[in-house]
């Protein structure tokens, strides 16, 4: 598609939306992640044509709520610079944050994110295709979805006619997928006095929404007051699995290691995670809406809480790729409790999928390295170098079972 027609797409999209309402509009979050997520935005690989994009997309909405700019200077755009590559080891480029900002008058600030930079052409690591250099990955649940839910939730906090006891700080970051580079600029230039920020919500892939399994809200335990909270709001339409880490592989951890207290809205793995397939038609847009109305109740039941205090949990280590000495190719379960590494995704073509693991396998031992946990799994892997054959240990469908895995 040629740059004309792009923005002609952008611009019809921001028309279509120029209307203001107090509810969550599920028509508004179609569109928005019907344009972030299509292909002539290219998969908003970090620092991209196609990323820019969505910044210039993203930034029109928030003038057009009306929210102000809280960027470099007096705009929305926040300029940081980043290295692609395993490890930052490639090369330098320059990518945005997107932010702005609801001025309540109020003396504390509540931040509201979510990244919109996904994995563009496959060049990057991350892609769990086999052969994925190319192949445009839209990445409409990682994370279109929660992009679309910054952009609605902005839109209900200025029009509901309420003026909340906390302002609100947007942002969307870039940079999240090569090593949360956005987030942890954001952290040390921020825009606001972080003194006066009382909590951080996350939201990164909530589209995909399964009303057996609910939602997992990680960050319970970094203020005393979510578990309460979130246990009340749980129900039979939309239950709510905690996790008290204040860490994982996303936005809310830069913010977390600030001692600000946070919460991470997730609504699951799946099949098309990290592929091409995660396309806008398989958003559950029903389910999304449930989710950015479950965070306006979390929001206000603390409304009338004070300055939420900080605590400090046990937490699981980032993971992703990129973190690896070697990597075996899977995606690990950031919400399972079983002892083991629950293996939520395998890349196709890489160590984990050749050796026969599957998604829902849970790795007991690697080599002589019992595996507990994502932490001793990061340990283990730090061990070996690329080339070695090492058993693994893993429990499928209730069996204990041993494959060798190559590097």
């Amino acid at each position: 598609m040629k740059v004309r027609t792009l923005l002609l797409l952008v611009v019809s999209g921001v028309l279509s939306l120029c209307c203001s309402a107090q509810d969550i509009d599920i028509k508004k979050i179609q569109q928005h992640i019907r344009i972030l997520s299509s292909d002539s935005l290219e998969g908003r690989g970090t620092g991209t044509a196609g990323e820019k994009l969505a910044l210039n997309y993203i930034q029109s909405q928030f003038k057009q709520i009306g929210l102000e700019p809280k960027g470099d200077g007096k705009q929305f755009a926040q300029k940081f610079s980043f290295k692609s590559g395993v490890h930052a080891t490639g090369s330098e480029g320059i990518a945005y944050n997107v932010v702005g900002y609801l001025d309540n008058k109020a003396e504390n600030t509540i931040i509201i994110g979510a990244h919109f930079d996904h994995l563009g052409l496959g060049m990057e690591s991350g892609s769990l295709e086999a052969n994925s250099q190319g192949k445009i990955h839209n990445g409409a649940d990682d994370n279109s979805s929660g992009t679309a839910g910054v952009i609605e939730l902005a839109r209900y906090f200025q029009n509901n006619k309420t003026r909340e006891k906390n302002n609100f700080l947007f942002i969307c970051f870039s940079g999240e997928e090569l090593g949360l580079f956005g987030s942890k600029y954001y952290t040390e230039h921020p825009t606001v006095d972080f003194g006066k920020v009382t909590y951080m919500i996350n939201m990164d892939m909530i589209g995909r929404l399964d009303a057996k399994n609910g939602i997992t809200v990680s960050g319970s335990g970094t203020s005393g007051v979510w578990e309460t909270t979130l246990k009340k709001l749980s129900s039979t339409d939309l239950p709510i699995k905690t996790d008290s880490s204040g860490t994982g592989p996303s936005d809310h951890t830069s913010f977390y290691l600030k001692n600000i207290p946070v919460l991470h809205f997730f609504t699951g793995s799946h099949s098309d995670y990290h592929k091409p397939s995660d396309d806008w038609d398989k958003i559950n847009y029903d389910g999304e809406v449930k989710v950015l109305n479950l965070i306006i109740s979390v929001i206000q039941s603390v409304e009338k809480e004070p300055k939420l205090a900080f605590l400090a949990t046990k937490n699981k280590s980032m993971g992703g790729s990129r973190s690896f000495k070697v990597t075996m190719g899977v995606m690990p379960s950031y919400s399972s409790s079983e002892a083991g590494l629950k293996v939520d995704g395998v890349s196709d073509g890489r160590p984990a999928s050749k050796a026969g693991i599957l998604t829902g396998d849970l790795i007991i031992q690697i080599g002589d390295n019992k595996i507990k946990d994502i932490q001793a799994y990061m340990e283990a892997l730090g061990k070996f170098e690329k080339g070695q054959t090492v058993p693994v240990k893993l429990i499928r469908n209730g069996e204990e079972k041993t494959v060798n895995v190559t590097f």
